[in-house]
């Protein structure tokens, strides 16, 4: 089963106000297309990541939940609901309608005045070799790059208070992690080749 994983985009977040008797609007992008993250970690592999343009095509994203902090008890919006969700060329927009209670409120104030201005979203990628590819051609900062190609369910989008994930929470599965080691292994022919030349030695 994959694993759940959550990213924080640091693109500001904008109020659409309303006429009189008419509730704002919170407007943002969960996430962009082709944008490099900042560096991002596991134990010793620290990585930058980008989202393909095509990584949506196929996602679900037919129940997805507005959550404030991904916090399942703080609800926001769902779509079909109060929660729009449209993909552009630059990523995931969505159009949330705070809902008339003390959350709505708090948020709704908190962004306008820029106190809470970070969108997030939890997502899984499909098991299949396809959905991502990692490359060592990083820097010396993150040594290698991530391209999420398929994404197959977006769970919630959540305006946050925090930044960014700490290294520690940036959770991938155990297969993506293993396709980070493989980049270290000596191609099989160096392999026998060193393997020719200690016979040889002997």
């Amino acid at each position: 089963m994959s694993m759940k994983e959550i990213r924080t985009m640091a693109t500001p977040m904008e109020i659409r106000e309303a006429g009189e008797d008419q509730p704002a609007v919170i407007e943002g992008y969960a996430l962009k297309f082709n944008r490099a993250s900042d560096p991002m970690g596991f134990g010793d592999y620290q990585f930058r990541e980008q989202i393909d343009p095509h990584a949506l095509d196929d996602a679900d994203m037919s129940n997805v939940v507005a959550l404030f902090n991904h916090d399942q008890s703080q609800v926001l919006g769902r779509t079909g609901v109060n929660l729009e969700l449209s993909v552009d060329e630059t990523g995931l927009r969505y159009k949330l309608t705070p809902p008339n209670t003390q959350l709505g409120r708090d948020l709704v104030e908190n962004v306008r005045e820029g106190i809470i201005s970070q969108s997030s979203f939890a997502f899984t990628i499909p098991d299949d070799s396809d959905a991502e590819k990692w490359t060592r051609d990083g820097d010396a900062e993150a040594p290698y790059n991530r391209l999420i190609r398929s994404i197959d369910h977006i769970y919630d989008v959540s305006p946050v208070t925090t930044p960014a994930y700490p290294d520690t929470e940036v959770k991938v599965g155990a297969r993506s992690l293993d396709a980070v080691k493989a980049l270290n292994v000596p191609p099989k022919w160096q392999l026998e080749r060193e393997k020719l030349i200690l016979l040889e030695g002997i």
